[in-house]
């Protein structure tokens, strides 16, 4: 059964509340990192929690949501490990997980359709990295973090 960390800021709460239904009536396991209220939030802390959660192996894959998925979708990518991509129909979703190995979901809150925002998630948690010639390319990534995070401090 696939772990899954979830979270979003208050723009999201709605869209990250359908989805935690999704997931209990799939059977999938997962932790709510927050937020829980409609009160504002900075979106940076929760992308944080749920990509640190996925980044260590404790979750097998995150689900991020704010107003537009552009500022968690950004602030997951700078955690070391994170392969976060923003995805607006189920081919990006698709994608994402076939050809990039993408661990991290984002989604917006907002402009979003309950029916189409699920299929995206049932897309993106069923789809397996294809491998092959993908590899090579996921590789090159995470190369290319390597060489910011290892020899740049941070300030």
């Amino acid at each position: 059964m696939k772990r899954i960390a979830i979270g979003c800021d208050h723009r999201g709460l709605a869209v990250k509340e359908l989805i935690i239904g999704f997931l209990q009536n799939s059977g999938y396991s997962y932790h709510d990192f927050g937020s829980c209220s409609t009160d504002p939030v900075d979106y940076p802390d929760v992308a944080l929690k749920v990509g640190e959660a996925v980044a260590s192996g404790n979750f097998d894959q995150g689900i991020l949501i704010c107003s537009s998925g552009i500022g968690m979708s950004i602030a997951a990518n700078k955690i070391k490990g994170i392969r976060a991509a923003l995805c607006h129909d189920v081919f990006a979703s698709q994608r994402a997980r076939g050809h990039n190995d993408a661990n991290v979901l984002c989604l917006r809150g907002e402009y979003i359709e309950a029916e189409s925002a699920l299929e995206i998630v049932e897309t993106f948690l069923a789809t397996d990295f294809e491998g092959g010639r993908h590899i090579r390319r996921v590789k090159k990534l995470e190369a290319l973090e390597a060489e910011w995070h290892d020899n740049r401090p941070y300030p």
